[in-house]
């Protein structure tokens, strides 16, 4: 009965939570079971660079940690904002999702060449948390009973979190960053005067993930 439970939560979750969660959870039970190593994970610019380990650029965003309240509370968290987006703001805009992951995770690429960051997920989740927030200013929240504010302060209630768990600060902040430089060109700049929209997903994305939604192409 529970695994029908679980089975039916499961397929019912939308394209783009699923895929990254599943990797996010399989990497880390990879890891769990000695089948990978998080050296082998890590982001390492020279080792990229100079012996072509690019898988590096993926598997710095799945691994959390080992089984413990840091890996869930994370996971937790890129589960619910993800999923809350991408049915959200994004329904039936699957490719644009992909298009703010790709992003994301290309300005943290970026940005982690001349940063010392091993592992980019927990930044990662923070982006998704910000632009939810956002996007999404009137909504109260409440956090572990504790504190009671308006969805915009969440990314930062969670840095302060963050800090009070012994984590380095500059690993939210990038996540807020990108999340802002995101929502910025996304939302803020193509509505002012002389504005215009400067990401845009392209055809190649909307023909694979957009395609079935409508039954057209764009």
């Amino acid at each position: 009965m529970a695994y029908q439970t679980f089975r039916q939560e499961y397929l019912q979750m939308p394209p783009v939570t699923r895929a990254y969660t599943t990797a996010c959870v399989i990497t880390t039970i990879a890891v769990q079971l000695d089948l990978a190593s998080p050296f082998q994970l890590y982001f390492n610019p020279i080792l990229i660079l100079k012996q072509g380990q690019i898988w590096r650029l993926l598997t710095s965003f799945l691994f959390f940690g080992t089984f413990g309240f840091n890996f869930f509370f994370n996971m937790i968290f890129t589960y619910r904002y993800c999923r809350m987006l991408e049915e959200g703001s994004f329904r039936s805009r699957t490719a644009d999702f992909v298009m703010m992951f790709l992003f994301g995770g290309t300005c943290m690429i970026m940005f982690a060449f001349f940063v010392n960051l091993l592992f980019l997920g927990q930044a990662f989740t923070i982006m998704l948390v910000y632009v939810w927030s956002r996007r999404n200013p009137f909504v109260r929240m409440n956090f572990f009973g504790l504190l009671n504010f308006q969805a915009p302060y969440l990314p930062w209630v969670l840095l302060g979190f963050s800090v009070l768990l012994g984590n380095a600060i500059y690993v939210d902040m990038m996540g807020i960053a990108v999340g802002h430089m995101y929502y910025f060109l996304e939302d803020v700049f193509p509505i002012q005067r002389g504005g215009f929209k400067l990401l845009k997903t392209p055809f190649i994305l909307k023909s694979i993930f957009d395609a079935h939604a409508d039954g057209r192409l764009g």
